[in-house]
């Protein structure tokens, strides 16, 4: 089916006298005729429902819904965008081991990866997704053991040389983890060029409204663990906590989904609650029909940023002046997302005072979703991060996010305009 008829179908195929709309499985528990079918639950001999940390229908669903828009084996809902990314690591990755990321990503992936998981053991170098292939090889080790990137970057908005990314993430035995969050599945498809594993902060495009957090992980099923079975124990060797049972050998291709829920989600339990995979799904039927308006309205924006005299610089990759206006066109040749990076001519002074004389566009710390709003970055989601910090993330000290919602593009740029003259 095309992607517009997954968006609506996909997920949940009600049988004779069920319910037309996905329920809500408002449940902890599910019940069972015999202490044996529990227990072939627990050992993974048997498919079914026992404890919605682990599975729910209702997410379930959801789940097999982006995985179809995906083009995946299978997906798994987090509780949050973060959790994803971290469960999409921590899967593969243990104590001593490493792993080579973009450095123009998102701020709290960012910290999450150079301070929270460098105390669990693991570590990361952070490399500049620009550079050739052979300086970015450099950064790899023998207990390197994935490399990450954002389709485009939040809130640089960079565009990422995804099947470059790939080549160098095979080269070196390692799968290719992108997060799709801001190009989503409608623009960009990462393992139709050759990525392995994807992610996403549920919480943007896909529940749109700005009503609930969550995030998910896909996997491709393409990636050979067993080709490199030295480098992933965790995945080709007994897990003790299931009496010895192999992911890959048990599950084939859902081996690392199967992982990332049995084991980790099992004991991390970073769920994503049914009541909110339900929201999540009715964002996810019109997710076709919003992305294109987020496109043509950003794209109006940019254009008129571009042009105004007051406006130093303009990051938005359907700009033909754009450095990564190739790239968008070869990888999202329909359009990216409604998110623009610019800056003001003058001092961060001049940033904040055009933020706070905005109108209709909110300053709030969500980005893509329905109603246009604006952040400042280096004084909000990345103030943790020192100016060297910042600088390596693509985040200039002047750059304001714009989120392009779905209004009418000409009261998004009167206020703009508005505000730029206060």
């Amino acid at each position: 089916m095309n992607l517009e008829t997954l968006c609506v179908q996909a997920g949940w195929t009600p049988g004779k006298g069920e319910p037309r709309v996905l329920p809500i499985y408002q449940s902890t528990t599910f019940k069972y005729e015999t202490s044996e079918q529990m227990a072939r639950l627990f050992d993974l001999e048997d498919n079914g429902y026992f404890y919605t940390r682990l599975q729910n229908p209702t997410n379930d669903a959801v789940a097999a819904k982006i995985a179809a828009l995906e083009g995946g084996v299978g997906a798994m809902l987090t509780s949050s965008g973060q959790a994803a990314n971290f469960y999409a690591i921590f899967n593969i990755c243990q104590a001593g081991d490493h792993f080579v990321c973009a450095s123009a990503i998102y701020g709290g992936t960012f910290n999450l990866f150079a301070v929270t998981m460098k105390k669990l053991g693991i570590e990361v170098t952070f490399i500049d997704a620009d550079a050739d292939e052979s300086e970015i090889s450099k950064a790899f080790r023998p207990n390197t053991k994935a490399l990450f990137g954002e389709t485009i970057s939040n809130p640089s908005c960079a565009v990422l040389d995804i099947e470059k990314f790939a080549r160098i993430a095979h080269s070196h035995g390692v799968p290719l983890v992108i997060d799709n969050t801001f190009a989503t599945p409608i623009n960009c498809r990462p393992f139709e060029w050759g990525a392995d594993i994807v992610t996403h902060s549920t919480t943007k495009y896909m529940d749109g409204h700005a009503t609930c957090v969550g995030g998910v992980i896909v996997d491709s099923g393409n990636f050979d663990w067993e080709a490199h079975a030295d480098k992933f124990p965790g995945l080709t060797q007994p897990d003790e906590s299931y009496h010895g049972l192999t992911y890959t050998k048990a599950f084939g291709k859902m081996a690392y989904m199967t992982k990332a829920t049995a084991q980790l989600m099992r004991d991390l339990g970073s769920i994503q609650s049914p009541q909110n995979a339900f929201l999540l799904n009715l964002g996810l039927e019109t997710l076709h029909l919003r992305m294109p308006r987020h496109c043509q309205n950003a794209q109006r924006v940019a254009e008129y940023l571009e042009a105004s005299e007051q406006v130093a610089w303009v990051n938005y990759c359907g700009l033909k002046s754009s450095k990564y206006y190739d790239l968008a066109q070869k990888y999202m040749p329909n359009g990216s997302c409604g998110v623009i990076a610019f800056g003001l001519k003058g001092t961060r002074e001049d940033a904040i005072k055009f933020m706070d004389s905005l109108k209709m566009i909110c300053i709030v710390t969500h980005v893509a979703d329905a109603r246009t709003c604006v952040l400042h970055p280096a004084s909000h989601t990345h103030r943790q991060l020192t100016d060297e910090q910042l600088v390596e993330a693509g985040v200039a000290p002047d750059l304001i996010r714009l989120s392009v919602g779905i209004e009418n593009a000409d009261d998004i740029i009167a206020d703009i305009e508005q505000a730029l003259h206060c």
